[in-house]
């Protein structure tokens, strides 16, 4: 499985970061799972989410804004809206 595979959409229902436990956004062609909140990306190796907070990527401003204007121009949704735990959809 290549890093831009795509994850199982049952899987980012219910993905949410380890640390604050907000929803993110699934960076398919960038491998990785994004929190906007910390600036942290959390890899996917292997088709499988690495979220341990020790080993996520801090990303800096230059770098935050291109994924936020990748999310806004290719309209990715959270991985659930805040409020909602994604259990719902199981």
């Amino acid at each position: 499985m290549t890093e831009t595979a795509t994850l199982d959409p049952r899987l980012l229902a219910v993905l949410a970061c380890p640390q604050d436990k907000g929803p993110l956004y699934y960076l398919g062609d960038q491998g990785g799972l994004y929190n906007p909140r910390l600036h942290r990306r959390y890899a996917v190796r292997d088709g499988i989410p690495v979220m341990l907070i020790d080993e996520a990527e801090t990303v800096d401003d230059a770098t935050h804004d291109a994924i936020m204007a990748t999310i806004s121009a290719e309209a990715i949704p959270p991985t659930f809206e805040s409020g909602s735990s994604g259990t719902e959809q199981a």
